[in-house]
C-alpha cells in the first residue's frame, strides 16, 4: 500500500467511525488525518520532481557521453582505463586542426607589467582592453594605411 493509499484509507476510517469532528478528541483526530493528507500531497509533489530531476540528470549524462565520444577517438593519446594523458602516445600537434577563420589575424600587445596578450579584429577595433594580469586598461587605435 503507497503512502497515499494510507492517508486515504486513514481518511475513509474517520469518515466511516463518524467520529463527532466538534468534540476535542475528534478535532484532533480530524487534524491529524487532514495532517496526513497535505503532508502526502506534499511527499508525492517532492517524489515526482525527484523523478523528473533524476531523468533529466540521465539525458544530460547520455548528452555528455556522446560529446565525449564525437570527441574522443580510440585512438587518441587519452587512456580511458587510467584515466590520465599518456605523454608518450602525444599525436595532438597543431598541424591538421582547423582553429576557426584562417583569415582572422591575431595581434599581440605587452602591457607594462610585462604581460603578453593576444586579441582580434574585433578587440583592435574596439580601441581597447584590459590586462588580466594588472587590471590596467590598454588603448590603441588604427590608421587607416596601417589595416591597408
Amino acid at each position: 500500500m503507497t503512502i497515499s493509499e494510507k492517508s486515504a484509507y486513514l481518511k475513509g476510517l474517520m469518515d466511516g467511525l463518524k467520529l463527532n469532528t466538534e468534540s476535542d478528541e475528534g478535532k484532533m483526530i480530524s487534524a491529524i488525518v487532514d495532517l496526513l493528507g497535505d503532508v502526502t500531497r506534499k511527499l508525492t509533489d517532492v517524489e515526482d520532481t525527484t523523478i523528473a530531476i533524476s531523468d533529466e540528470l540521465d539525458e544530460i549524462e547520455d548528452d555528455l557521453d556522446a560529446i565525449e565520444d564525437y570527441i574522443m577517438d580510440d585512438d587518441d593519446a587519452y587512456d580511458d582505463d587510467e584515466d590520465e594523458y599518456d605523454e608518450d602516445d602525444d599525436e595532438y600537434s597543431d598541424e591538421g586542426y582547423d582553429f576557426g577563420d584562417e583569415d582572422s589575424t591575431i595581434y599581440e600587445v605587452t602591457c607594462a607589467c610585462g604581460e603578453v596578450i593576444d586579441f582580434d579584429e574585433e578587440t583592435l577595433e574596439a580601441g581597447s582592453i584590459i590586462c588580466p594580469n594588472c587590471g590596467e586598461t590598454l588603448e590603441f587605435s588604427v590608421d587607416e594605411d596601417e589595416e591597408d
